[in-house]
């Protein structure tokens, strides 16, 4: 899976774009600039907008071309990232350190998507917020992109179970017109969340 990542980043071009999701970016606009985490950044779209609106962003992929990526992008805009290349699986996070959390097309198999919700929740500070814009399960029925295999889609159940130690303010599943890149085309069916941790 990294080699097929890898290869996909590699071109010159920008696969998702440059601009970023419309649900992060309405996110990043309404509220106070602090530390954000930015898991499986890709391209580093999301967390340079972040990074050009105030934000101190943390920001991992398990691609190294995308970090390459990230990072000539980071400079265009002359904003900072500090990026790293790292995987689900052996990521550690510190604890009550981040404002907030984004997850944007975070897409990972059930068992690692547990774990790592888990840890994300712990790196929280009170007050903090977490982000989510994710294809649902019903994202099998179109070829807006994502990936094939329905263990990595998700469900608002599953994520009312992942996040209940917070306080989920929003939760829609939704069909939305994306243009995001090459990968992203057409219609598409997504959740979005927003929860606070609370305590």
């Amino acid at each position: 899976m990294k080699d097929f990542w890898n290869k996909r980043y590699k071109r010159e071009d920008f696969v998702y774009g440059i601009t970023p999701n419309a649900f992060f970016k309405q996110f990043i606009d309404t509220h106070k600039p602090g530390k954000i985490l930015l898991p499986a950044d890709g391209e580093g779209r999301n967390g340079v907008y972040a990074a050009y609106n105030g934000w101190e962003v943390d920001a991992f992929d398990y691609s190294e071309e995308a970090k390459k990526k990230a990072i000539r992008l980071a400079d265009k805009y002359d904003v900072q990232l500090n990026y790293t290349v790292e995987d689900f699986e052996s990521v550690t996070f510190p604890e009550n350190h981040y404002d907030a959390v984004a997850l944007v097309y975070a897409h990972m198999p059930s068992d690692t998507r547990r774990k790592i919700h888990r840890k994300l929740i712990k790196s929280l500070k009170k007050g903090g917020m977490l982000i989510l814009e994710a294809f649902s399960k019903e994202q099998m029925n179109y070829s807006s992109g994502g990936p094939k295999n329905i263990d990595m889609l998700y469900n608002p159940e599953d994520l009312k179970k992942d996040f209940e130690r917070l306080d989920i303010t929003y939760l829609e599943q939704m069909t939305i017109h994306l243009d995001e890149g090459e990968h992203h085309q057409g219609e598409g069916n997504v959740i979005r969340l927003i929860a606070e941790k609370s305590k």
